[in-house]
């Protein structure tokens, strides 16, 4: 059965996306960008809300070319060798390959998506995370912080949740990004 794992890039004060919508203090360094490969490359099915899906889908393109970075390259090539999940009301189809569209979150089809692979799952968007995180399908949070406090816009948790975690690991980056790792507890799980 796979995990299914939220990695978001948060500012300090916990934001994905600032209140103009901005995320470009979000850019990862090498170093940073070189470990999000590393921890994304085992995952084997991505699923997405719409937003995260229509900035990202731009790998399906991107790191093909011999003069792009490696570690572009190389998350270029995880993107387009793993299935993917958008979830969204409002997209009609999805132009990536190994792409497929669902048009309502539903729990237990996701349940059932996590007891039928062997490989961990990703979840990308706040919002879509927050549902799983609400239905108690996040097995895994890496929150990597970045060293900044943008004051406000979109949540990198959802409000209103109590989960208990326990911190698996930790590591800074030289550039003042943290990475923070949990699992969830689950109701008569041993501390």
């Amino acid at each position: 059965m796979g995990r299914l794992v939220y990695a978001p890039i948060a500012s300090l004060d916990g934001y994905v996306a600032d209140d103009a919508g901005r995320f470009d203090w979000a850019a990862p360094d090498e170093e940073v960008h070189g470990f999000v490969n590393d921890l994304v490359r085992p995952l084997g099915t991505q699923l997405y809300g719409r937003r995260t899906y229509e900035v990202l889908q731009a790998w399906e393109t991107m790191g093909q070319d011999p003069s792009d970075h490696p570690i572009e390259r190389d998350f270029a090539e995880i993107w387009r060798s793993s299935d993917k999940v958008v979830f969204s009301r409002s997209l009609s189809s999805v132009p990536t390959a190994r792409t497929r569209l669902e048009h309502t979150f539903d729990a237990a089809a996701v349940r059932q998506l996590k007891a039928s692979r062997d490989a961990d799952l990703s979840i990308g968007g706040p919002q879509l995370a927050g549902q799983a995180i609400r239905a108690g399908l996040v097995d895994e949070i890496h929150l990597l912080l970045a060293p900044v406090l943008v004051g406000g816009g979109t949540a990198a948790l959802p409000e209103g949740v109590r989960a208990d975690l326990e911190l698996v690991s930790q590591r800074r980056f030289a550039s003042g990004f943290v990475h923070l790792h949990y699992t969830a507890r689950r109701p008569g799980q041993e501390r």
